[in-house]
């Protein structure tokens, strides 16, 4: 049978999250589609062939699947709502009890192709609750591109990747004297220092860490972040997801005022202890090594750069599985209401039933 496939996303963040299911749709012979419902996502799309530039040919299109990047996706599409997620489980924001607010459910999706035991166990729960989608634990296809993990190579000049969330209270690119520090450091010569920022981030603070470009800084302006994770030895962030992707590799990661303490992490608060840190983490250290294994056997088990392909045999099997036991989505008449208003459509259409296609028909 041959299938129809839409990658639904918002963000230009979202492009290395479906470019893994893209490539193991086309390797099938089925039809797979982009859609963005931003101008950032919009914008990112433009060297690809396959992008719907409306909202009217999304519709038109009716693909089978939706694979949705997003925080919803509209209800009015045909097909299979399925949510890919746009990163990991970040717990960088305790509630009370230093317990963690999970994924929201807003009520878009019929199954959720979780990435690991953390984030599968609290979809369960959810599911358990809520009893109108399906939890199936798949890996995730972003980091396929990382596997399998290249033997580490002792480097004369060791690589240290920074990265920032856009979160002004929570971002290090925002911080003069982080900024200032890091400046110092690269005129060392003793390291050598890649940056990548979040899109989100305001240009000016882009360029001003761009001024440090020379012989031991490069701001890399890309979303693409696997072959960076590749090159370096250690990161250096704040909050951002990209820590829990880096960490797949196994490698220390050193963080800047992060807002939990987590074993697995080289926590620093102060300016003048950042170059102390970045030491202590190149030379790997066995305790914290073994935090990190720990950490990331819950976060993503999968080391074999086959959770696009999990993803989408899955998807397909509940695509053609009987769904009646399932209840119907949620009304979310005001959210439908505003993905209708963002979108400048408006329909009474809606698939409130998981969408079933039987092998018989």
């Amino acid at each position: 049978m041959h299938y129809k496939f839409l990658i639904y996303i918002s963000y230009s963040y979202a492009v290395p999250i479906g470019n893994p299911l893209e490539k193991e749709i086309i390797n099938r012979g089925d039809s797979v589609m982009w859609f963005s419902d931003l101008e950032d996502g919009k914008n990112a799309l433009q060297h690809k062939s396959n992008q719907l530039h409306t909202i009217e040919e999304a519709v038109t299109y009716k693909p089978d699947i939706v694979f949705g990047a997003t925080d919803d996706v509209p209800d009015f599409i045909s097909g299979l709502k399925v949510q890919i997620f746009h990163g990991f489980f970040a717990q960088k924001r305790p509630e009370s009890n230093n317990k963690f607010a999970h994924f929201r459910i807003r009520g878009f999706f019929d199954l959720y192709c979780t990435q690991g035991p953390s984030s599968t166990e609290g979809f369960l729960r959810k599911q358990r609750e809520k009893l109108s989608f399906e939890v199936i634990e798949t890996g995730w296809s972003k980091v396929d591109p990382l596997f399998p993990l290249e033997k580490k190579i002792q480097k004369k000049k060791p690589t240290i990747l920074i990265a920032s969330t856009f979160t002004k209270r929570l971002s290090l690119a925002f911080n003069t004297a982080v900024f200032n520090e890091v400046k110092r450091l690269s005129h060392l010569g003793i390291y050598n220092f890649k940056m990548v920022l979040h899109p989100k981030l305001p240009e000016v603070i882009k360029q001003k860490w761009q001024t440090l470009n020379g012989v031991n800084f490069q701001y890399i302006n890309t979303t693409d972040l696997m072959p960076l994770f590749k090159t370096a030895d250690i990161l250096f962030a704040d909050t951002t997801s990209a820590i829990q992707e880096f960490l797949l590799q196994k490698k220390p990661v050193v963080t800047f005022n992060h807002t939990f303490q987590h074993p697995y992490l080289i926590d620093v608060n102060t300016v003048k202890n950042i170059e102390e840190s970045i030491n202590e983490a190149l030379k790997q250290p066995k305790e914290l090594l073994k935090n990190i294994a720990t950490f990331v056997a819950e976060l993503h088990p999968y080391y074999d750069g086959n959770s696009s392909k999990r993803v989408i045999d899955n998807t397909i099997d509940f695509l053609h599985k009987d769904k009646s036991y399932l209840k119907s989505k949620p009304l979310n008449l005001i959210r439908k209401y505003k993905i209708r208003r963002r979108l400048n459509y408006f329909t009474f259409k809606s698939y409130n039933r998981p969408y079933t296609i039987k092998l018989d028909d």
